[in-house]
């Protein structure tokens, strides 16, 4: 009997290959969602960090450039902040999307092995059916040749 051969195979590895390269996209994407969260985290250290400087300068004697610098500081540090904010949001959103193409990948891939294994087993029973046809006719061949029991 022949070999088992999936007439989609092809599909099938251009699926799994297709999957593997989403994972990727994915990986890259949380990595710069990371990234872009651990950017905003050091921008709100350094804003309270230009707080506690402020707090230090009010109390201390005081120096009008400097407390007029800090002020800046931290407005630009709110500004940056925002902007960082809508930056995480956006990676977030990208991130969710990667998520959602990488789950309709792994759906179609799974479709495609399942569909395989249907495929297998349906050649699993034509096998049968053939051997069983082969041993049947063996049978008869054997049990209906009135030459052969003659012989015995």
């Amino acid at each position: 009997m022949r070999k088992f051969q999936y007439k989609m195979e092809n599909v099938l590895q251009i699926k799994l290959k297709l999957e593997e390269q989403t994972k990727i996209a994915y990986g890259n994407v949380r990595i710069r969602l990371t990234q872009e969260e651990e950017k905003l985290e050091q921008m709100v250290k350094q804003k309270y960090c230009y707080e506690d400087e402020m707090r230090l300068l009010r109390s201390d004697k005081l120096d009008l450039l400097k407390i007029k610098q800090c002020e800046l500081a931290i407005e630009v540090m709110k500004t940056n902040i925002k902007q960082q904010t809508t930056n995480v949001k956006n990676a977030a959103h990208r991130l969710e999307v990667a998520r959602i193409r990488l789950n309709d990948a792994m759906v179609e891939r799974k479709m495609h092995e399942r569909l395989k294994e249907k495929a297998f087993e349906e050649y699993l029973l034509e096998f049968d059916s053939d051997e069983r046809k082969e041993v049947d006719e063996l049978n008869s061949f054997n049990y209906s040749n009135p030459v052969f029991h003659e012989e015995e």
